[in-house]
């Protein structure tokens, strides 16, 4: 891979649509809080969406026993750690490399980072993959896992993480969208998504006319057609140029563009990786008194994270915004993105957590 010597020379230079100029004119000027409470209310939808989702799910895989239930309660702190990853902290990071280029003006250079964030994207997700399919087991052991419980949860982790890289690329698309301020189609994906788990868990895992009960696997299948689906929609999406982006694989790979993205999604990656950890921890405590305690804990847990995509509704915002500011050189309107931002979010999740500990 080499450096070319300018922003457009791998490919000819792109002007950017009329909606993606009217997007980042609002971003720039627009009062803050307005704006960002404008492109939250899409992902919080999205959260609705998927815990409505995840609710139903547990019901399903309820279903078959506590040994289930207890299974999917080991492996869903993975779950979690690697849709973090891949939309919170490489995604975000994906986000705030395209909305700096894009408020810097330099349209070429975002459709390049879009490029090098579908590259990341299928890398991340096949190491991912096949280290999953291969330690799950010995991380399910340690985790406190044996026999019926054991079995349950490296079939359903076999099932989910043989697409991990169709989770890493539906998020990394969504990202590149987002960077340009569209948090509209990325949240009619998800949403439609969840709308596609919601029919295929129970097909999956109980089967219906000609096709046979999948059990705990079926509820791993269910989520990587949701995957499949999505990254789907949203590549065709980013290849007819939907929003201002085109993704075009006319432009040459730059060491340069991939440390644009991974010098912050890296350290974004320590985050991310800190919270799963202590729930992994708590995870392998729980273990320790059995069957089911573990699928208690695994039910509670799922509340915990139900907090994280509202959250990431408020973040996806304002990195948009904080990104397409900095670009412009509008450092003290980015700083107070970030701050009404912040609050917001830790005043809208406090006021989730005393309801439902009241």
């Amino acid at each position: 891979m080499t450096e070319p010597t300018s922003a457009t020379a791998a490919a000819a230079p792109a002007t950017p649509s009329t909606a993606a100029n009217a997007r980042a004119a609002r971003l720039l000027n627009d009062p803050i809080l307005p704006t960002l409470l404008r492109l939250a209310v899409p992902n919080i939808v999205v959260m609705l969406a998927q815990a409505t989702a995840n609710f139903l799910e547990s019901y399903y895989v309820g279903k078959l026993g506590v040994p289930a239930l207890a299974g999917a309660a080991l492996v869903v702190p993975l779950i979690m750690a690697m849709q973090m990853l891949s939309a919170g902290a490489v995604g975000g990071a994906i986000s705030s490399a395209i909305a700096r280029a894009l408020g810097a003006g330099r349209h070429a250079e975002a459709e390049a980072l879009a490029l090098h964030a579908t590259v990341i994207g299928v890398v991340a997700g096949v190491v991912l993959s096949v280290g999953m399919l291969v330690l799950g087991p010995h991380i399910y052991t340690a985790l406190g896992g044996d026999g019926s419980t054991l079995a349950a949860a490296v079939t359903y982790s076999n099932a989910v993480f043989v697409g991990t890289t169709f989770l890493w690329l539906l998020n990394a698309f969504a990202s590149v969208l987002r960077g340009t301020g569209n948090m509209m189609l990325p949240a009619c994906v998800v949403t439609g998504g969840v709308l596609v788990l919601v029919v295929a868990s129970p097909l999956l895992i109980f089967g219906a006319g000609p096709i046979p009960p999948l059990g705990i696997a079926g509820a791993g299948y269910a989520l990587v057609t949701y995957y499949v689906v999505g990254c789907s929609v949203l590549l065709v999406a980013l290849l007819r140029g939907y929003g201002g982006i085109r993704l075009s694989f006319a432009h040459r790979l730059r060491w340069r563009l991939f440390a644009e993205i991974l010098g912050v999604g890296l350290f974004a990656a320590v985050n991310s990786l800190m919270i799963n950890v202590s729930v992994i921890t708590a995870t392998a405590m729980v273990g320790m008194h059995g069957a089911h305690a573990l699928a208690g804990f695994g039910l509670g847990i799922r509340l915990e994270y139900l907090l994280v995509p509202l959250i990431f509704g408020f973040g996806a915002g304002m990195v948009a915004m904080v990104g397409m500011n900095t670009g412009a050189g509008q450092h003290a309107r980015a700083r107070r993105v970030a701050w009404t931002g912040a609050l917001a979010a830790a005043a809208l999740t406090e006021l989730i957590g005393l309801a439902a500990a009241l």
